[in-house]
């Protein structure tokens, strides 16, 4: 069974984003942080998948990793900051 997410506004793809999977996990991302498992269970993408994602994204520093869950990472003012 698949979880709503509640919607937050429309955001930009950041532009390096090519593969429809980090796309996915972006989108999923942006309004509320998950971990591991949820993106797993609610995407339908094995972990091995995921970590390779999350780790390109991770690269990027368009996701962080806090307190074991993933979260869209923002540039305000010039500083990165994690959307909440």
């Amino acid at each position: 069974m698949s979880v709503q997410r509640p919607t937050t506004r429309a955001r930009e793809l950041p532009s390096e984003l090519e593969s429809p999977r980090a796309k996915l996990v972006y989108l999923y991302l942006q309004p509320t942080a998950a971990t591991l498992d949820e993106l797993q269970s609610d995407l339908g993408l094995a972990k091995i998948t995921l970590y390779s994602i999350l780790r390109t994204l991770r690269e990027r520093e368009l996701v962080e990793k806090r307190n074991g869950e993933f979260a869209v990472v923002e540039k305000r003012n010039g500083e990165f900051a994690v959307v909440e």
